[in-house]
């Protein structure tokens, strides 16, 4: 164990790659940008969620918070005794593991996670030539250090006068009204920032002073997006994409582009220090193994607010599908609803004074799919999947991601209350769907075709005679999508209205 590298992982949450060493003009992040100029700095990084519970779950496990249970915003699911976070097999090596302090992992982690996570853990707590894997995490870039004008002055109250932003020389993107409330959250996303790159220093100038720095691999990552609407919570790359940089000691300055999951922090992790990755561990090392073709992302209920998407990001083209695209972009949320820039949009959209690129996320309904080329429209306004020439490309990515849905056992497809109710019997939502192939693909096809118009009624009816109630919920569900009624549905919709599942006849009723 003594031979083995020291790892650290400095983490930040919600922010997207708005640092200096990714070219951003008004970032003030004077010791990232070192870290980057003697590491390698990941251009295409991308979270498995836009939320920090979900994705901090997959994290921790190196799988996929569908895959888990672990999807719902503030939902507590059971893990089986197979599924470890990657922690215990480090500390199993010999590793003295510390958290410095989030865990948010939407299940209870088993005692022997962390030799110490608080406040106070710390590398130098580890016994003498002991190596260690030590996480600091920073929450003062959180959504809420935006919309608390409290705590943005308490984050940033140490910041020089010189790290100050100057709001009305920011560039907003296009898909928010551009007015004094607006620019001023921005601005405070900028200035958070400056103050978690000084926490970062600080951090680092520990290193180097315990002697340590030329004997410890250096993470900086984010848990998601920056914390404004269309950001966190959303699949687009502003909620998903974030920076992520790599330091080993001796190393080159790179810049790399290949894809890379938060699912793959823990087994890069693993295998740096030597050890395996267990088999049913979804992610991959981003450093030894090959590289992906796709990452994946997916958003369920966030807090009280259902809405089912899920994602496929390449190297340029993003693929989202919505599985309940007769609700809003802006669905109300308490959380975000109590931010500056959300009343804002409101506000001007109220006034009839939305900028195109805004007013498209304010319709009261969404497409059931989305294409973007991320490469000429990087703010993903232009959805390509109506256009003719790019029909190929859609098929690709729509396949891909039932792929995915077959593969992992999307347990987002199940409504939650069906995941209560089988968790009972099964012992951990994780096996619910596990080795059910046949009806992973059922559940991906029928919940498709929920969201794909008249032409796909007879197989909806059809859907409501299955054996498995998620497969009936979709089925329903996609009869009332349809909205206008035919004659014919109506004896098997009454019918149906005797399901032994509650959310069977929730959706039917409806």
């Amino acid at each position: 164990a003594a031979d083995r590298p020291n790892i650290l992982w400095l983490s930040a949450e919600d922010i997207s790659p708005h640092l200096g060493c990714y070219g951003d003009p008004h970032a003030i992040t004077p010791n990232l940008d070192q870290l980057a100029k003697e590491g390698t700095r990941y251009t295409h990084a991308f979270t498995s969620a836009g939320v920090c519970a979900p994705c901090r779950s997959g994290i921790i496990t190196g799988m996929y918070q569908t895959t888990l249970g672990t999807h719902h915003m503030r939902c507590r699911a059971q893990l089986p005794v197979s599924i470890r976070p990657f922690t215990q097999s480090l500390r199993e090596a010999g590793y003295y593991c510390t958290n410095n302090s989030k865990t948010d992992y939407q299940f209870s982690a088993p005692k022997d996670t962390w030799d110490q996570s608080s406040g106070k853990a710390h590398w130098r707590g580890r016994k003498k030539g002991q190596p260690f894997f030590a996480v600091f995490n920073f929450t003062g870039c959180h959504e809420s250090g935006i919309a608390s004008e409290e705590k943005y002055k308490s984050v940033t109250q140490a910041l020089p006068e010189n790290h100050r932003q100057n709001a009305g020389e920011l560039s907003l993107p296009p898909y928010y009204p551009d007015t004094s409330v607006v620019r001023e959250d921005w601005k405070r996303n900028y200035e958070l920032i400056s103050a978690m790159d000084a926490w970062a220093g600080r951090l680092i100038a520990q290193l180097k002073e315990d002697g340590l720095y030329d004997n410890t691999i250096i993470f900086f990552w984010s848990d998601h997006g920056v914390g404004l609407p269309r950001a966190k919570r959303w699949l687009y790359d502003s909620g998903t994409r974030v920076p992520l940089i790599v330091r080993v000691p001796g190393g080159q300055p790179v810049v790399s582009g290949r894809l890379v999951s938060s699912i793959d922090f823990g087994p890069t992790v693993l295998k740096l220090a030597g050890l395996s990755v267990p088999k049913h561990v979804q992610g991959r090392s981003f450093i030894h193994d090959a590289p992906r073709e796709f990452v994946y992302g997916a958003r369920d209920r966030m807090d009280e607010r259902y809405d089912i998407i899920r994602s496929v990001r390449g190297p340029r083209y993003r693929y989202i599908r919505n599985y309940e695209p007769l609700k809003p972009y802006y669905q109300y949320m308490n959380t975000p609803e109590k931010g500056a820039t959300m009343k804002e949009i409101r506000r001007v959209h109220a006034a009839g004074n939305m900028p195109e690129a805004a007013a498209l996320f304010m319709a009261p309904v969404k497409p059931a799919e989305e294409l973007y080329d991320l490469e000429k429209d990087p703010n993903e306004i232009r959805n390509l999947a109506g256009q003719p020439k790019h029909i190929e490309r859609l098929k690709r990515m729509r396949e891909v991601h039932l792929q995915w849905v077959r593969d992992t056992g999307d347990l987002g497809l199940l409504p939650e209350a069906e995941i209560e109710i089988r968790e009972k019997t099964v012992g951990a939502r994780y096996q619910i769907l596990q080795g059910k192939d046949k009806l992973n693909a059922e559940l991906g096809r029928v919940a498709a075709l929920a969201s794909s118009g008249v032409y796909a009624l007879p197989e909806l009816l059809q859907a409501l005679r299955h054996s498995d109630a998620a497969v009936r919920y979709w089925g329903a569900t996609g009869v009332g999508n349809i909205g206008k009624p035919v004659a014919y549905t109506k004896p098997a919709m009454i019918k149906a209205l005797k399901d032994s599942s509650p959310s069977v006849r929730i959706a039917v009723a409806r």
